[in-house]
């Protein structure tokens, strides 16, 4: 099972501080665990460690690891980092929320 996008996200969330190894299999293990798909929580947690110690090995990788001993982080430093786009609508002019959409749907009745 491919967890890369939930490590991401977690240390995305995490900010700056970063979080250890096992804080992340923790919330990886939780988001990616299920009634019907069951995966045992030292598989995610080999997984996490070998995928925050493959990529985080060069200067330039999008992870880095802190000066605490086990604790990693996105690489904010990094100008290399893949672009993410932001798909909000060009055309807001009122950014407080207040517009009203008009409902196109099809009546059922």
């Amino acid at each position: 099972m491919n967890y890369d996008s939930e490590i991401v996200y977690v240390l995305k969330e995490a900010g700056e501080k970063g979080l250890s190894i096992r804080k992340i299999a923790r919330h990886v293990y939780n988001s990616k665990n299920s009634f019907f798909d069951v995966v045992s929580f030292d598989e995610v947690h080999r997984y996490v460690a070998g995928f925050l110690v493959r990529n985080s090995k060069s200067v330039n990788s999008f992870i880095e690891r802190t000066s605490v001993r086990g604790v990693y982080r996105l690489n904010q430093s990094n100008t290399d980092r893949q672009l993410q786009f932001d798909f909000r609508d060009g055309n807001m002019e009122n950014e407080g929320g207040d517009e009203v959409c008009e409902d196109k749907s099809l009546s059922l009745f």
